[in-house]
């Protein structure tokens, strides 16, 4: 018995909540935490917020308000630069004249992952993830089976977080994941992916072996993070196969895919690596051979600046907010905590620049004629590795926590330092620690575009 008439919405008064006010505090919160720095998603905040205060035409008018204010801001022109780099560094090319356009890849039917540790784990991860047949070679059973748990972990939860649930995810069928202790079955498989710790006479020990075993057309592949890959091929008969896929950390959620061609490395193999990302939704990037490659090189003065700015007197915690704040998502000292302090340790070993073959009197605070910080080797030396032991540069909850709190042996341990080398304490501001953290970054990378390591800025930024 109602009239027919239109009914606008629009015209409609909003409900009041009762707790209305409390309910937006607790949102705005959240936003926050969860997009840190990031306009976007708190300007959609305030227009969903204007909406429960105002008129209808009102609130869309504050929308196209903020809308405006979004659209000529630097965010969006960075994300947009962003968005396009993505895709320009699919066009890759090689100083030697090799490039996408005329190279083509090799199908990848089925492949293999040599090494179940923390690396390891993610790469398996990531190639059920794609679909791709895969066995999977530890040394022997003790490590195969703690890596084959680890790894069922892991696939467990992916599998959860996919429509359709564990359905999708083939994980528990011998023909699509083999776990095994022998190389022979990796004679018929396209692909090897090596991902044992940074240790150059282990790796070439396994290439050495992979170049008898595996067939002649498999593209050998190292996740290395810095070491020379003309040393690693330099042990195989088919120097031409080997390329390296530094894959970072956690490796089934980070997006990048480092792909390093040496010198021999054939424009298939660049093409076939380059497919791989594809096909593991990764973004491939094509650079060159350097200690370091591009991530890591330009991570190592960005992290030694950060230590500089502890030993003259600031804190972990006040350098990591000060770049979270400006937008990273994770500082330096939380960042090497995650990773583990013995990685960068065993590397700065194996280069001579601490540890024992560091020839007697050399001065604590040089190495080579430049400034050099033992803070990171001295913490070591303590066990303490960051969430895995439970402390590094913070502390945590247990050994493999996660939540970092500030540590007062740590700002203790800092002031002895800094008595025992005669270094007077002083504030350092904000500013100083964003500066001097992100133009080393900045300087490494016109460096290594100045090497002809990465052919374009896309390729680094």
């Amino acid at each position: 018995g109602q009239p027919l008439g239109p009914r606008r919405l629009s015209l409609k008064p909003i409900p009041k909540l009762p707790n209305m006010e409390a309910f937006l505090r607790e949102a705005l919160a959240k936003v926050k935490r969860q997009a840190r720095g990031c306009l976007a998603p708190e300007l959609c905040f305030q227009a969903v917020r204007a909406a429960t205060e105002r008129p209808f035409a009102e609130g869309v008018r504050r929308e196209q308000e903020l809308f405006w204010v979004l659209l000529t801001s630097g965010q969006a022109q960075a994300l947009q630069y962003a968005f396009f780099a993505e895709r320009v560094v699919h066009r890759w090319a090689t100083p030697s004249g090799a490039s996408w356009s005329s190279a083509a890849p090799q199908p990848v039917r089925k492949a293999a992952v040599i090494g179940l540790g923390t690396m390891g784990r993610g790469i398996v991860t990531s190639l059920v993830k794609a679909n791709i047949p895969l066995v999977a070679l530890e040394q022997n059973l003790e490590y195969l089976n703690k890596g084959r748990k680890a790894v069922m972990l892991l696939l467990e939860r992916e599998a959860m977080k996919m429509e359709g649930g564990a359905q999708t995810l083939d994980f528990h069928n011998p023909t699509h994941l083999q776990f095994t202790v022998d190389f022979n079955l990796l004679r018929d498989v396209d692909l090897v992916i090596e991902a044992v710790f940074e240790n150059m006479a282990l790796k070439k020990e396994i290439f050495q072996k992979l170049s008898k075993i595996c067939k002649p057309g498999a593209l050998l592949c190292t996740n290395t993070s810095a070491l020379n890959i003309d040393e690693i091929a330099s042990a195989t008969s088919r120097p031409q196969q080997v390329i390296g896929t530094h894959f970072f950390s956690p490796a089934h959620v980070m997006r990048l895919l480092e792909i390093i061609y040496g010198r021999h490395t054939s424009p298939t193999a660049i093409a076939t690596a380059m497919q791989l990302a594809k096909a593991l939704k990764k973004v491939g990037v094509v650079v060159g051979n350097c200690f370091g490659f591009v991530g890591n090189r330009m991570m190592f003065p960005y992290v030694q600046q950060a230590v500089f700015l502890l030993e003259e007197g600031s804190r972990p915690e006040a350098v990591d907010q000060v770049l979270e704040d400006f937008g990273l998502k994770i500082g330096p000292f939380r960042m090497s905590d995650l990773a583990g302090l013995d990685v960068g340790w065993r590397s700065r070993k194996d280069q001579g620049l601490t540890g024992p073959s560091l020839p007697a009197g050399t001065p604590a605070r040089q190495r080579h004629g430049q400034r050099y910080s033992p803070l990171p080797d001295l913490l070591c030396e303590q066990g303490r590795f960051g969430q895995k032991t439970g402390k590094g540069w913070y502390q945590y909850e247990k050994a493999g926590g996660r939540t970092a709190t500030p540590d007062p042996w740590l700002h203790n341990f800092l002031s002895q330092y800094r008595d025992t080398h005669r270094i007077k304490t002083r504030f350092i501001d904000q500013e100083e620690i964003l500066e001097r953290c992100l133009f080393s970054l900045i300087n490494e990378g016109f460096a290594i575009l100045a090497e002809g390591i990465a052919s374009g800025p896309e390729h680094l930024d």
